[in-house]
């Protein structure tokens, strides 16, 4: 598809965002008035900078309050159109967007809009130019698709036709499967926005609180679905009205964006293979599959010398054992059931070199997949970058691509079983050194705190990279501010992931980002059986444990039915505690130690699927008070 951006949708000035959308690989853009009126330059010049970098004008928007007017208002309005019909012709945009009328003079007379639109094409017409109306979510007569389209049926002008926009039909709750009704020709432009599921007003929703398709709640691959099935063949476009965005680094946010699209037309594709009677126009991308994950298989840290002599005695205490070296590096593998530590103090490795400033970090992750080799092409078609790690003679060659802030996420191949990666490229001791098994079995998951702007990137890039999907969006107090937090897993629940970011400059999150960079894995939890006796043996190993007020344990006991015997137990071993309708979640964190990393030890009971977040406030003051 021929794939477009609104200027609105990124930061800078309008030369700037022409270069990054141009760099992202889009084919066009729709162009924001009010970019236009502050570019110091005629429409002719915009016209030959968008060539030059590729590009093309597609829509010039918006056109506001034109139909259902008085009659000198109606008569000055077709003036101010003459004028705008100037300046698309300079630059070469063939088609504005007419957006339904907001102003109190309106008047709720279809047919007088029908008519007044049919003038404006016919005006458009002498210039080759065309007039495409969108229903406005707040327009003041006219909000629904459907209402905007009876208006261009009954205007029967083939210069007018009609521009549909995701948002506003998906936050009224509008049914778009009316649209797939609609003949194709007659639907001029294709918008798309996805957001949050938010109770608010619905302009100021529209205003600040859009997103790309994949980072909200929207069914925008419906949406769009139905717009495939009309016969649409036109550009597939993004206009995203979000604050964070518009200070976000253009070049990123144009990434994302693609991205975006990208899954889209993935998504779209994939619904419509599945209905063979389904009508398809148009070419639209096709990546390879999504990868068939299976957990983490390691995780690494980068640390100098001094840092990993400090992260092995903590290890040691949490129970693993040293239980390899590898053969051509300065990096050392622990591990405890199926879990495996890296430390990696190799000094010209890319682990030091981009995270060595930031003290001891995590790096990198290794994720179990069936097809490595296929899970690279999907992240590299879906502009994600690849990584290719030095490797010595006899040693795996890991595919592995740079995530979002700078980590590496490995693709481990799953036929090598367990250990066939660490059995290559480790030099393996029958023993090892380290402290003794507290009965840590595997990676539960991991939390991520990120950069407020890095939120809506991660939430894509797990989506349309990895294949996982989102759970609920949760705010977390700290003493200092809110942490928002949402996690991410595939449908096994055997990766999960946890992003969470500060809305306050003073959270723990924030102090931590200032450190580490920000993108950085700031907690791990992990899994035991019977978290009285793992934690048992962890204190017995020297592990020190975030202490809990005696007043959560006394609350405790007033909002949950349960086991004096078992609150007992928690509040004497320090233990935390969640229940849902599906189970019980028994954790205890441990406290932080260079860079404010920690652990978690963790214990699903029956089918708990969340992570604990009600008693994040609990660590995070006792954090704060420690």
């Amino acid at each position: 598809m021929h794939r477009s951006i609104a200027t609105v949708s990124l930061s800078g000035t309008l030369r700037q965002k022409l270069e990054a959308v141009a760099d992202a690989g889009f084919d066009g853009i729709e162009l924001f008035e009010a970019d236009f009126i502050n570019f110091n330059g005629t429409a002719a010049e915009l016209g030959r900078i968008a060539g030059d970098l590729g590009l093309s004008i597609d829509l010039y928007q918006p056109f506001r309050d034109f139909e259902g007017m008085p009659e000198a208002q109606f008569r000055r309005s077709l003036e101010r159109a003459e004028r705008k019909f100037d300046l698309m012709q300079a630059m070469g945009a063939p088609t504005m967007l007419c957006c339904s009328n907001t102003s109190p003079l309106a008047v709720n007379d279809p047919a007088l809009a029908a008519a007044q639109l049919h003038e404006l094409a016919e005006r458009a017409a002498r210039r080759n130019l065309r007039v495409g109306f969108e229903a406005l979510a707040w327009g003041r007569h006219t909000w629904l698709y459907g209402q905007a389209w009876e208006i261009v049926k009954q205007a029967n002008h083939p210069n007018l036709g009609l521009i549909l926009d995701s948002f506003h039909t998906l936050s009224l709750k509008d049914d778009p499967a009316g649209i797939a009704a609609i003949p194709g020709d007659k639907i001029f432009f294709l918008q798309m926005a996805d957001a949050p599921l938010l109770s608010m007003d619905v302009i100021q929703w529209a205003r600040h609180h859009r997103s790309f398709p994949g980072q909200g709640d929207f069914d925008v691959i419906g949406f769009f679905e139905q717009a495939l099935r009309a016969g649409y063949t036109g550009p597939l476009s993004l206009e995203i009205f979000n604050d964070i965005f518009r200070e976000t680094p253009n070049r990123r946010t144009a990434v994302d964006a693609m991205r975006s699209l990208l899954y889209l037309e993935s998504e779209a594709r994939q619904r419509l293979a599945e209905q063979p009677a389904a009508a398809q126009q148009v070419t639209l991308f096709d990546p390879p599959p999504v990868p068939s994950l299976s957990g983490l298989s390691f995780i690494e840290f980068a640390a100098d010398e001094a840092s990993a002599a400090t992260l092995a005695t903590l290890v040691k205490q949490l129970g693993f054992r040293r239980i390899g070296r590898h053969r051509s590096k300065a990096v050392t593998l622990y591990r405890q059931g199926d879990i495996n530590l890296i430390v990696n103090a190799q000094p010209d490795s890319f682990a030091r070199q981009r995270f060595e400033a930031h003290g001891t970090s995590v790096c990198a992750l290794g994720v179990r997949c069936d097809d490595p080799l296929a899970a690279v092409g999907r992240a590299t078609a879906m502009r994600s970058q690849r990584h290719d790690s030095p490797v010595g003679p006899n040693e795996l060659r890991v595919p592995a691509i740079v995530a979002p802030g700078g980590n590496l996420i490995h693709f481990v191949p799953g036929m090598l079983g367990a250990n066939g990666l660490y059995e290559n490229d480790f030099v393996l001791e029958d023993e090892g050194a380290g402290g003794n098994d507290a009965g840590l079995q595997r990676i539960d998951h991991v939390a991520l705190g990120l950069a407020l702007d890095q939120l809506d990137t991660w939430v894509l890039f797990t989506r349309a990279v990895l294949g996982l999907e989102p759970g609920e969006s949760l705010e977390l107090a700290d003493p200092f501010g809110l942490i928002r937090s949402r996690g991410v897993a595939n449908a096994d629940r055997s990766l999960r992931l946890v992003l969470n970011v500060s809305l306050s400059q003073r959270t723990r999150t924030a102090r931590t980002l200032s450190v580490t960079g920000g993108g950085a894995v700031h907690h791990i939890a992990l899994s035991c059986a019977d978290i009285f006796e793992t934690a048992a043996r962890l204190r017995a190993n020297g592990t020190r444990f975030v202490p809990i007020s005696d007043n959560y344990y006394d609350d405790l006991a007033t909002r949950i039915d349960i086991d004096p015997a078992l609150l007992s137990r928690m509040r004497e071993a320090g233990v935390l505690f969640d229940r849902s309708l599906a189970g019980d979640y028994l954790h205890i964190y441990t406290e932080s130690f260079e860079g404010g990393l920690f652990f978690e030890v963790a214990q699903r009971v029956a089918g708990y699927d969340a992570y604990g977040a009600l008693n994040a406030p609990a660590r995070l003051a006792s954090q704060a008070q420690g």
